[in-house]
């Protein structure tokens, strides 16, 4: 390639041709970069010129598909200037009143932006506001009403199976905190500190719990003395400061967030591995049955277990916007790490007299779960909450209109609402003065409420009600109920819309695993926004190489788009960077994970152990 022979390919105006060339230029780039990072060659010079090609041509394309865009959007403004004349003042009063309300509904489409979609859906919705500390935010009653439920959820789960609620003591010292030598290392650069009372130092610097084994375990070898005294299983709600470095992410990614953090002793490593799945098997139950949120369950990598466990378990979502993985909760068996003498020195006397030190479990989850449940299920409209977590499930609108009988419609309302609540029915009803019937319905949609009842005049005369479901287009479905399947209708809409909302988000779920046996075919399936199943050695070193090597690709594969589209682009924002690690060994449906026999690692020469789940994540 040459600079003629560009000057001749743009001179015959064909896009595909130019794409085309575009394409070869960066294939030719790519084996010159190989080249000279395997055998040494210098081709930088040759490197710089087509970069310089591969830019003009890319220019080329982005002005043809400008000019493209320009005239379907001038044929269309022409077309709907023909076909719309009668409607002009229909629309301009709709255009006039959706200004009106500008900044209380979405205007950035997930799909174009999928952060800023985020932070204004979270906001909007009123699921959380920013505080003057970076990282840290405000739960609005919309989102720990949300929590709340999860919590019941949880808590009875517990509860049932001989888990006691407790509460330890937010601070702990340092010479505690150090005590777990190998956990402290990996949570040293996120912890803060308290150094001072009033304008006095204290003598000694306390730590904020980033999580509470330091905390609790003092305290577990004081009380146990006897296999009698296990097994000891403890759980406290409650906050956790960890002071993140990276880009903080409402729900998701944050310095203070609230979860339930259990800690269990136990006398046999049988019923220490039993209780690890239990409790992995309700938070599945608590995203499936809540969140409308299908997870797959499975064990950590070595790199990536909690630090200090025998083995962690754990629950992987999947966000189909973004192609990332999300952990979604952790269950830990720790076993005798941190009960022996040089840590906590906990220790009972067995059955045979014998001096021993329990197996212990630690397990944790999180309100990065309402994120979770946001980035899946939530649209260009807002929210979408599934029925069984809303706080309100049906909001009911009267809809008054002048010379008519406004008392009538809001008795109905007052009715239907009083039905509904004692059956059980989280109901509201909207009838604010000075609120448009648009305003209302954008006001609910945008916090995801699942169902709308409008109520006019005309509907208590026919003894019917339009209902409207949230996950449904409102005018592709709008179904009139009688009064008398009122109830009945809602309740079926209830749990189909639960089982609409779980199986379109499996469905994804399950399309976007592509199984691979090489490395190479990695990162191409990454950036489409999927995740891999590859068979892969366990060891810590290959998935370190695989993250860095990973993380090298995608930075360039970024800069390539950047460049050839600019830095603020469509194309660019929709690029997914960063690197890739595993997510999880996924467990078989008995529970057991599957040894592979004869079969490489997929990213290096060693024979493969599992076939493990990697892909970009949160």
């Amino acid at each position: 390639m040459n600079q003629e022979k560009v000057d001749e390919i743009i001179s015959r105006g064909d896009i595909d041709e130019i794409k085309n060339a575009g394409k070869d230029v960066a294939v030719t780039i790519k084996q010159l970069t190989e080249q000279t990072k395997n055998e040494g060659v210098d081709n930088k010079a040759k490197i710089d010129e087509l970069k310089k090609y591969k830019a003009v041509l890319g220019r080329k394309v982005g002005d043809m598909m400008k000019a493209k865009r320009k005239q379907k959007e001038a044929e269309n403004k022409n077309k709907n200037n023909n076909n719309n004349n009668n409607n002009k003042k229909k629309k301009k009063n709709k255009k006039n009143e959706k200004k009106v309300y500008e900044g209380e509904g979405i205007d950035i489409k997930r799909e174009d932006n999928f952060g800023e979609w985020y932070s204004q859906v979270v906001v909007r919705s009123e699921m959380i506001d920013y505080y003057n500390i970076n990282g840290c935010y405000i739960f609005r009653p919309w989102s720990y009403e949300i929590w709340e439920r999860i919590q019941r959820f949880l808590d009875d789960n517990f509860k049932n199976s001989g888990v006691k609620n407790c509460y330890f003591p937010l601070l702990v010292t340092e010479k505690a905190l150090e005590t777990e030598e190998t956990n402290f290392e990996d949570f040293s650069p996120e912890v803060a500190w308290v150094t001072h009372y009033g304008d006095k130092k204290l003598n000694e610097k306390l730590a904020i719990r980033p999580t509470s084994e330091t905390v609790m375990y003092p305290s577990y070898a004081n009380w146990i003395r006897s296999y009698r005294d296990l097994p000891l299983r403890l759980n406290q709600w409650c906050n956790v400061v960890r002071w993140e470095f990276k880009d903080a992410l409402p729900f998701i990614r944050s310095r203070e967030f609230l979860w339930q953090e259990g800690h269990s002793a136990w006398e046999t490593q049988e019923e220490a591995d039993e209780e690890v799945l239990e409790i992995l098997g309700y938070y599945a139950d608590a995203y499936k049955e809540l969140l409308c949120i299908p997870t797959i369950k499975g064990r950590k990598t070595d790199k990536e277990k909690f630090a200090g466990a025998d083995y962690t378990t754990t629950i992987e979502a999947y966000v189909p916007g973004t192609g990332r993985g999300v952990q979604a909760a952790t269950s830990h068996c720790l076993g005798q790490a941190f009960s022996r003498p040089e840590m906590f020195g906990i220790t009972f006397e067995d059955r045979n007299k014998e001096m021993k030190h329990p197996i212990q479990n630690s397990w944790g989850f999180t309100t990065r779960s309402i994120g979770v449940m946001i980035l899946v299920h939530g649209d260009n409209k807002g929210l979408v909450l599934p029925p069984r977590i809303a706080p309100i499930q049906v909001v009911i609108v009267p809809l008054h209109f002048k010379d008519k009988k406004c008392d009538e419609v809001d008795v109905k309302a007052k009715e239907i609402h009083d039905l509904l609540s004692k059956n059980g029915i989280r109901s509201h009803v909207d009838d604010r003065d000075g609120y448009t019937p648009y305003r209302k319905y954008l006001h609910w949609e945008v916090r995801g409420v699942p169902i709308r009842i409008e109520i006019g005049p005309k509907d208590i005369e026919k003894n019917s009600y339009t209902v409207c479901r949230r996950d449904v287009e409102y005018n592709k479905n709008k179904p009139i109920v009688s009064s008398d399947d009122l109830l009945e209708h809602i309740k079926t809409q209830f749990t189909s819309m639960h089982t609409v909302l779980f199986n379109s988000a499996k469905a994804k779920y399950d399309e976007n695993i592509a199984s691979i046996t090489s490395y190479d075919e990695m990162i191409p399936l990454l950036n489409q926004k999927r995740v891999v199943l590859a068979p892969f050695c366990g060891s810590v070193d290959c998935e370190g190489n695989i993250s860095t090597k990973s993380k090298e690709e995608s930075e360039a594969y970024l800069q390539e788009v950047i460049e050839q589209f600019g830095e603020n682009s469509p194309q660019a924002n929709r690029v997914l960077a960063g690197k890739a690690k595993s997510l999880c060994i996924p467990f078989e449906e008995d529970g057991s994970i599957r040894t592979l026999e004869n079969v490489k690692c997929f990213a290096c020469d060693c024979m493969a152990k599992h076939n493990t789940l990697f892909g970009r994540s949160y």
